[in-house]
């Protein structure tokens, strides 16, 4: 098996989450404040960090916090404050969101000299997470990490199991790796972590990937669970899911992991299955590093 960018940049992930922990007190006049209503914007990965720090923010009882794909969010809402989350920087509709905030905005990025952040009043820059990989791994935990530490929430024991996991514990039944369906659930926070590891492992791999907040998951597509398929929950599961599951023969995939520690699983799975097919796991079809829009009417 080859080594990939996305590999490797899977393997930094426990050190920068380290760096994004030790950067929270030069930064943190800069992130939301206790009582703000905040909107927090993104795109693809991005928003699912988004929405996590959302559910975390709200779950603290540090303010309202609303999480906005960048191309939906009603800009005409009044928030003491907007968060962007991009990592290149460039995305057309962050880019757009933020020229349209009359809330101070703040930016997360990995690159200073972007527009993104030359467009926002304050822009935390963490270029020690930016990854060459189309696939988003290293930036977006980095980011979701840092607004973890912002909220009391430390990094150590998810990065420390995270390298674990890199050094081979926690390992997968061989299921999973045979498998040729996938759903990931979670409640609260952990619903977005559940969306990004659907998104993760459908870019790399093409799999049939799904993602439901996990009392949802009854009211229909348990429907689909049968022999040959994975149920894979982030958090604790809610009384009875497990069981529900088993009975219908699919594999259920439910560890005592932080949910980012356990996303990291999923992005190594989605390297090993992506090359055991013969796809490139740094550029999937179809995909580029940032999506960038032609201005509105100009001829396509």
């Amino acid at each position: 098996m080859t080594t990939s960018h996305a590999g490797r940049e899977i393997a930094r992930q426990p050190l920068a989450w380290a760096q994004a922990r030790e950067r929270l007190p030069e930064v943190a006049g800069l992130l939301p404040q206790p009582g703000e209503r905040v909107a927090v914007l993104g795109c693809g990965t991005s928003w699912f960090m988004a929405a996590a720090y959302a559910a975390l923010r709200e779950a603290a009882g540090a303010g309202e916090t609303d999480a906005f794909a960048a191309g939906q969010w009603p800009a005409g809402r009044a928030y003491d404050r907007v968060v962007a989350i991009t990592r290149s920087g460039t995305t057309t509709e962050v880019v757009r969101a933020i020229g349209a905030a009359e809330a101070p905005v703040t930016v997360l990025t990995a690159v200073a000299d972007s527009p993104a952040a030359a467009g926002a009043g304050a822009a935390i820059v963490l270029d020690f997470a930016d990854e060459v990989s189309v696939v988003q791994t290293v930036f977006a935990t980095t980011t979701l990490t840092l607004l973890r530490a912002s909220l009391g929430q430390p990094a150590e024991p998810a990065a420390a199991q995270a390298q674990g996991i890199l050094d081979g514990a926690n390992s997968l039944p061989p299921a999973v790796d045979a498998a040729r369906q996938f759903t990931f659930v979670g409640a609260g926070w952990c619903a977005a972590i559940a969306s990004e590891a659907a998104l993760k492992l459908r870019e790399t791999t093409r799999l049939w990937t799904e993602s439901y907040p996990q009392l949802e998951y009854r009211h229909g597509p348990i429907s689909i669970a049968e022999p040959g398929r994975v149920v894979w929950i982030f958090g604790e599961p809610v009384p009875g899911l497990v069981r529900d599951i088993e009975a219908t023969g699919a594999t259920v995939v439910n560890d005592d992991l932080d949910p980012l520690a356990d996303l990291v699983r999923v992005q190594l799975l989605g390297v090993r299955l992506a090359q055991r097919q013969g796809f490139d796991p740094d550029q999937p079809r179809h995909l580029t590093r940032s999506v960038i829009l032609a201005p509105a009417g100009a001829t396509p």
